[in-house]
């Protein structure tokens, strides 16, 4: 299975924003994105290089390729509506991801993490094992840890996990540490994704 397997700390450097939970105390002491000339004289930023950043940071921030990113957008762009724009479609379909799902949940201190869970099969999608993180959940989904999972040192240890993980009431989703399930209660709305996101700018960089 394809993924970015490059240092989350440099990437994180690189958007000037903290994409895994370790990136925030090396961002602390080190400013500036990574590099030999890294500290060199900044150019002059254009909208087009806004654009690509503003792109480039969201796709680190959910785990995706750029083939993969494009095709949603454009999946976005198809399912917007008047009262659903192409941004807030794209961050809508991002977020109903099962990585991102098993996450928000409090079951991973990060998306990262998340992945590595569903991609090695811990989960049940609706009574069937899935290893696909990208599956995409709709209301009346339910993931639950696999019987043979709980026996694992990681999920016997949830109670302690969820404490330094992801917190916050959300309106789609449902989880209890206690019973290890996630119950899909509804669809994300904008204002429940990632706060420090400008998604118009991944559409006028896609609309070029």
């Amino acid at each position: 299975m394809a993924r970015d397997t490059s240092p989350i700390v440099k990437q994180s450097r690189r958007e000037g924003y903290a994409l895994h939970p370790k990136a925030h105390k090396v961002m602390a002491k080190k400013t500036g994105i990574p590099g030999m000339h890294a500290g060199g004289r900044p150019g002059k930023s254009s909208l087009y290089l806004t654009q690509l950043r503003e792109k480039q940071k969201v796709r680190r921030i959910y785990g995706l390729l750029e083939k993969q990113f494009a095709k949603l957008m454009q999946e976005a762009e198809r399912l917007s509506t008047r009262e659903l724009l192409p941004g807030a479609a794209l961050l809508q379909l991002l977020e109903r991801r099962a990585d991102n799902a098993v996450y928000r949940a409090g079951f991973a201190t990060s998306r990262r993490a998340a992945r590595q869970l569903v991609s090695h099969g811990h989960f049940l999608l609706n009574d069937r094992r899935i290893d696909i993180p990208s599956i995409r959940l709709k209301p009346g989904d339910e993931l639950v840890v696999r019987p043979k999972s709980t026996k694992s040192g990681y999920f016997s240890q949830m109670d302690e996990i969820s404490k330094n993980t992801f917190q916050t009431t959300l309106s789609w989703l449902k989880s209890d540490t206690k019973k290890l399930t996630i119950s899909i209660t509804g669809v994300p709305t904008r204002e429940e994704a990632e706060v420090d996101i400008k998604e118009q700018l991944i559409v006028e960089y896609y609309s070029r």
